[in-house]
């Protein structure tokens, strides 16, 4: 199995027929009681969905339910195929290596003209290039040839997407299937397209058991082909702004059972995973997502389908003014791990002994998968702390989120409390400082965040001046969000709008004391 095995696609009604015979093995292998489980559930979230989306729910759906009352049990299954059979088709995508390699040849000219207001040619190489991808790319790049590689993104942004697609491409990876939000194809045009680069869809509104055991088989069945993969453990952006502490397990699980999987079909090819952390100037949608994060109080929806993003021009006006500034967007692609947890060793022959050894783990006497739900749950669960871990080694500090981050700082100390609804009831001459205060703060912080990189904890590419580093905080804040996180305002600087100081203040607090 070759490391291209994404550019040549199997046929779609071949992948389709796969995906219902996994879900058909399934749905054979459940008692009559999970059986029954599964389809009432699945009657139930789609009927609230259609109810919420003002909707009838689909036909197959109306079908199932009748199943559930008065069928029998290959009532239900044929009923919960039929419904697998339409998700399954909306699900899977249309790679077509054909216009990967036409956008991969013209897109980063593209999206540079139109991130420049200088006529910028596309350079990789410069450092200060407005998308930066940093990390070893060309040991992953050679890791790849060897091994399936498996993506794991921070999620901040909307833009996180397609960004990422030509992350990979600048970094010299092969093409790679990862799943997007439906939302985002909402545009006939830009799902085209998506769909023809890897993507494939994922409805974050659709939440029974049945449909998330579809997507758990398509992620699973591509890792086991050897399709490079990517996907967002976080499962949606982070609302308050911060690098995830948390992950989504379902989908993380499905590179264990593809590695396993290839196994079984006697494939020596390994399953790494990548670290990748997004570090934004600006985010696009900022406002709606703190507005959510602080309006359920911790508790995230699963979905917001009518933020910022949702409107092309917004999206072209935020690009073209924040990146006006020369700002960078960093991705920048952490250390991997195997199936495990465990760092990926750099020597070729160390990575070959461990790789078998992790094989004989999994395996009986005679090289024999064993099944072991309760070891995979494990390995699931030492992968997630592993990515939860590396993401902040490979954040880099930005001058809007160390600048947001020591204003709020200065008011906790001010009010008593850096609790956000405390900070949100602050007057505004509390939330006024000399600029004089918050340079000399800044400093100090620029310090501590040297100190942090220095432990292997983030990067810091700052102006090593605090007036210079605040100065353009406060350019970069007035340049996009209507009302500033941070304004000047004579002799003094005003938290003009604590959600937005305390969204961008979320990311650097980690790699500061209070």
């Amino acid at each position: 199995m070759t490391s291209d095995t994404l550019a040549q696609p199997l046929p779609r009604p071949r992948v389709l027929a796969d995906l219902v015979a996994r879900a058909r093995r399934r749905l054979d292998a459940a008692t009559d009681t999970q059986l029954a489980n599964w389809c009432e559930d699945a009657v139930w979230n789609e009927r609230n969905r259609a109810e919420r989306r003002g909707r009838p729910p689909e036909p197959d759906i109306d079908a199932l339910a009748a199943a559930v009352l008065r069928g029998s049990r290959a009532d239900r299954a044929t009923a919960a195929l039929t419904v697998l059979r339409r998700w399954s088709d909306e699900v899977h995508g249309h790679f077509d290596p054909r216009v990967h390699r036409m956008v991969t040849r013209f897109a980063p000219g593209a999206i540079d003209a139109l991130l420049s207001s200088s006529n910028l040619r596309w350079r990789p190489d410069r450092p200060d290039h407005r998308l930066s991808v940093r990390g070893n790319t060309t040991w992953l790049a050679e890791l790849a040839q060897e091994a399936t590689l498996v993506v794991c993104p921070t999620h901040v942004s909307n833009l996180d997407s397609p960004l990422i697609g030509l992350a990979l491409h600048q970094a010299g990876l092969p093409p790679f299937l990862y799943g997007a939000g439906l939302n985002l194809f909402s545009n006939p045009w830009l799902g085209w397209w998506m769909h023809r680069l890897g993507a494939y869809t994922v409805d974050r509104t659709k939440k029974s058991t049945l449909y998330l055991d579809l997507l758990k088989d398509y992620a699973t069945r591509a890792t086991a082909r050897g399709q490079h993969g990517l996907f967002f453990p976080g499962g949606t952006r982070s609302r308050s702004g911060a690098l995830e502490t948390r992950t989504k397990r379902g989908l993380l699980g499905t590179a264990i059972a593809g590695w396993q999987e290839s196994i079984a079909a006697g494939v020596d090819r390994e399953v790494y995973v990548v670290p990748v952390t997004f570090s934004y100037p600006l985010v696009l949608e900022a406002n709606t997502l703190i507005q959510d994060h602080l309006a359920e109080a911790g508790r995230q929806r699963f979905i917001i389908e009518d933020d910022e993003s949702a409107a092309p021009r917004t999206v072209l006006s935020f690009v073209r003014r924040v990146f006006d500034l020369d700002a960078t967007v960093v991705v920048h692609f952490g250390h991997p791990v195997d199936v495990a947890g465990r760092p990926v060793s750099t020597d070729a022959v160390e990575r070959r002994a461990d790789n078998l050894a992790r094989r004989r783990l999994v395996s009986d006497r005679e090289g024999r998968l064993q099944a072991d739900p309760q070891r995979d749950r494990a390995y699931t669960d030492l992968v997630a702390n592993a990515l939860v871990d590396a993401w902040p080694r490979s954040a880099w500090a930005t001058e809007t989120s160390l600048a947001a981050c020591c204003a709020i700082q200065m008011l906790g100390r001010r009010i008593g409390s850096t609790d956000p609804f405390r900070c949100l009831r602050a007057t505004a001459a509390d939330r006024r400082f000399p600029r004089a205060a918050l340079t000399a703060a800044i400093a100090h912080a620029r310090a501590e965040l040297d100190a942090s990189a220095a432990r292997g904890m983030g990067h810091v590419d700052l102006p090593s001046e605090a007036p210079d580093l605040l100065a353009t905080a406060l350019l970069r804040f007035a340049r996009w969000h209507r009302s500033r996180a941070l304004a000047a305002d004579g002799d003094d600087i005003l938290i003009e709008d604590p959600r937005l100081a305390i969204y961008y203040a979320a990311r650097a607090q980690p790699f500061l004391s209070a």
